[in-house]
């Protein structure tokens, strides 16, 4: 029978892992760069643990395991895959209260969602966050939204921008629009403006019963999305003819967007340019309460002069309320990710990897049953020299197979050690990309290897 990978997954031959390990490196030293320190937690977490923290929407894309025994059999599941990286991170966070605050950590692990696969989204992914808890400073926004900023720069990424909202800003917006009770239906279908469209926002929003006129309000308050000044306005003079509760969130917008302001201000001086504010990002998990950002690549312009976005590639915000759930008290909280599968997506499409096939920098081949044990100490001698190399495993002889298969493995060098190089403390050294050979002193073959 045909064998496939289960739907949405994908097996990463060595190409892959080489070119995913770099990015992974690269995002990994930036984040230990900005004082964030390194932790792990289980593929699986308590059911109850994950359910009620992503909305409606993200709750029924949790991958359920079903108990074992009666349970099982009757449907019940009492633990699941992580659905993301923060949520576990807020167990860990109650469970371990001792940790000094600030705590500062990075994660860079899989996580699952039951998801309709499509380009560049997968049932099983990668998430590589960065988290601030117990800082109510938004130093610490700006410094998650920096060092996003720094770790896509550092991929060679120049074409990003940083979109930054508030909860507050949008609590408000609902409130002016007449719809205070509705701002989870309401918040669902903004979110999806960039993939739908101001026409399929606006359908949407009238298919979950939200009145047209309140409709029209929420697009006059965004008239000009990326001026923030415009949109506390907007907001402030519809709140004068709404109800009581959208003159409370006025108030709050109001300091929303002074808070705003302040971190674009950190922002200024942490060196990270690329950021705006958006008014219409609403960032679809429940858990956010303060400032929101997304990352997304804006594309290359096409030959019609049309730019070609690829969307969001980073995202995160602060969640004040999450930790208190599980630990019974409030603790400030923020983080962004970074989802690595749609950057190396990106990056595969734009030729910003290298394409490096292996890291082995040479074959020590086998030129006859008698010079086995020679070869065998040069490979221990160039490895206690830190020169990754491979041995051929195959018969002695026949030295064209055994450079052919360096070839084809991406091995650059090939290494010779006949009765005649042993003979003179001499290797011979093939070059597979220009097929030249040469003799030189086996005492410093691992310094010619790794220059």
């Amino acid at each position: 029978m045909p064998v496939f990978a289960a739907k949405g997954t994908r097996d990463l031959l060595p190409a892959a892992m080489h070119s995913r390990l770099r990015v992974i490196q690269t995002i990994r030293e930036v984040y230990a760069m900005f004082g964030f320190e390194p932790i792990e937690t289980p593929a699986m977490e308590r059911v109850e643990t994950l359910m009620g923290k992503y909305g409606e929407e993200g709750d029924r894309l949790i991958f359920k395991i079903l108990e074992r025994g009666e349970g099982g059999r009757e449907g019940k599941a009492d633990l699941a895959l992580r659905y993301d990286l923060t949520v576990p991170l807020a167990r860990v966070i109650a469970m371990n209260q001792g940790l000094p605050l600030p705590f500062k950590r990075y994660q860079i692990q899989p996580v699952w969602r039951a998801d309709r696969p499509q380009k560049g989204r997968f049932r099983e992914f990668y998430q590589c966050d960065g988290d601030i808890v117990g800082s109510k400073s938004l130093v610490s926004d700006a410094e998650c939204i920096a060092m996003a900023h720094l770790a896509l720069e550092r991929l060679g990424f120049a074409d990003f921008v940083v979109h930054v909202n508030h909860r507050a800003l949008l609590r408000a917006l609902v409130a002016a629009a007449g719809v205070a009770d509705r701002e989870t239906d309401v918040l669902i279908a903004v979110d999806k403006l960039d993939k739908i469209g101001r026409d399929g926002v606006t359908k949407e929003l009238l298919e979950r019963g939200i009145p047209a006129g309140s409709v029209d309000r929420l697009w006059e308050i965004l008239a000009r999305p990326s001026d923030l000044d415009a949109v506390e306005a907007a907001i402030v003079e519809a709140a004068h003819s709404a109800s009581d509760a959208a003159s409370d969130a006025a108030r709050d917008a109001a300091a929303a967007a002074a808070d705003l302001r302040t971190i674009f201000a950190h922002l200024r001086a942490l060196g990270a340019s690329r950021v705006v504010f958006d008014g219409t990002l609403a960032r679809g998990l429940g858990y956010y309460t303060g400032a929101v950002y997304e990352v997304k690549l804006e594309g290359l312009p096409g030959q019609d002069g049309a730019s070609t976005g690829v969307g969001t590639v980073a995202a995160g915000g602060r969640y004040d309320g999450l930790i208190g759930m599980f630990s019974g008290k409030q603790v400030p909280a923020v983080g962004i990710s970074i989802g690595l599968e749609r950057i190396l997506t990106v990056m595969e499409e734009r030729g910003m990897l290298t394409g490096e096939r292996t890291s082995v920098r040479a074959l020590v081949t086998m030129f006859s049953p008698e010079t086995q044990t020679a070869s065998l100490e040069l490979a221990a001698k160039l490895r206690a020299a830190g020169v990754p190399c491979e041995v051929w495993l195959g018969e002695p002889g026949a030295l064209g197979k055994q450079f052919r298969y360096a070839d084809q493995r991406g091995i650059p060098y090939a290494l010779v050690l006949g009765p005649d190089e042993i003979a003179a403390g001499t290797v011979a050294i093939k070059s597979l990309g220009t097929g030249d050979q040469e003799r030189v002193p086996a005492l410093g073959l691992a310094a010619l290897l790794l220059g």
